[in-house]
């Protein structure tokens, strides 16, 4: 979100708030504020501790710890119905299931606040859930812009919970297609990380020591002589996650421009969520939705010259 407007904060450690991390703290202090907000003015280099500038939001405080916060109020956005392209492959009183094409941005954030996902959402859909807010009505979970493919999106609290628990608790599977650039060594694999924002730059994810635990498992389906055309299926949904452990297996996403190369017919990255399989929330029934590749993943896909 843009900024309107700073303050300058100071506030002291108590013996009551010794513990908590800097993020939660921080949360109490500006009520009304959200958990991101208060993380991106961390990593903004806005707040010190006796001093010095603290980029960790998880950052453990201690009794008579200084902080110092230049707190940046963020710009207020209305999010208004816009007619936005995306397919509804499937609706009823609980939950919609959409096909979101690439270039869409799933809801409203700093560097995009119309013409997203949400904004289309409000225009078609009579009621979606409130749990995450104004900015993000209904969002259960979301694609990258440059990412097609199926997302199921909540138009009540109680379908929102229990979406969001099988996605916790892994029992909502989603899959994807990928090119990528060369290829892999082995057929089938398993990959387990941690991801955490890149410390050189901060609007990439890459894989560190230390973060939050990423597993992703992938299967060739089709070798062609320069690329391959793989399935991965997700484990846990880390930001980049399948764009960040493809990079991290030596062949990042056919034009992929942030972790990999530019491809000047493409837009974006061949990334497509092509299946998502969760439980209903009311009725208990499995369902399962498939999206076909987008036309110019396709094209894309048969230029491809086959291994000799």
């Amino acid at each position: 979100m843009k900024t309107i407007e700073s303050k300058n904060k100071t506030f002291v450690v108590s013996n009551l708030d010794a513990g908590k991390r800097l993020d939660v703290f921080l949360l109490e202090k500006f009520e009304g504020q959200t958990r991101s907000h208060i993380k991106s003015q961390i990593e903004q280099n806005l707040v010190k501790i006796n001093g010095k500038i603290v980029t960790k939001a998880g950052t453990v405080l201690k009794e008579n710890n200084i902080i110092e916060i230049e707190f940046k109020e963020p710009e207020k956005i209305s999010t208004e119905a816009e007619d936005v392209p995306f397919e509804i492959v499937y609706e009823d009183d609980d939950l919609v299931v959409v096909n979101k094409p690439q270039g869409v941005v799933v809801h409203p954030c700093t560097s995009t606040k119309s013409g997203t996902l949400v904004n289309g959402l409000l225009l078609r859909i009579k009621n979606l859930s409130g749990i995450n807010g104004v900015l993000r009505p209904g969002i259960v979970h979301r694609l990258d812009k440059e990412t097609s493919g199926l997302l199921v999106v909540a138009k009540n609290d109680f379908a929102h919970v229990s979406l969001s628990e099988q996605i916790k608790n892994k029992t909502c599977h989603r899959n994807y297609l990928a090119l990528l650039d060369g290829n892999l060594k082995d057929d089938e694999g398993h990959i387990e990380t941690y991801l955490g924002r890149d410390k050189k730059d901060r609007k990439k994810i890459s894989v560190q020591s230390e973060g939050r635990l990423a597993i992703t498992d992938y299967k060739v389906l089709k070798r062609f002589k320069n690329t391959c055309l793989v399935e991965f299926m997700l484990q846990t949904g880390r930001t980049h996650q399948i764009r960040v452990h493809a990079k991290y297996l030596g062949h990042p996403v056919v034009g992929d421009k942030v972790y990999g190369k530019e491809v000047k017919s493409l837009e974006g990255q061949l990334l497509h969520a092509y299946k998502l399989s969760f439980t209903h929330p009311r009725t208990g029934k499995l369902l399962t939705f498939e999206a076909k590749l987008p036309d110019y993943f396709e094209k894309y896909l048969n230029s491809q010259k086959t291994v000799d």
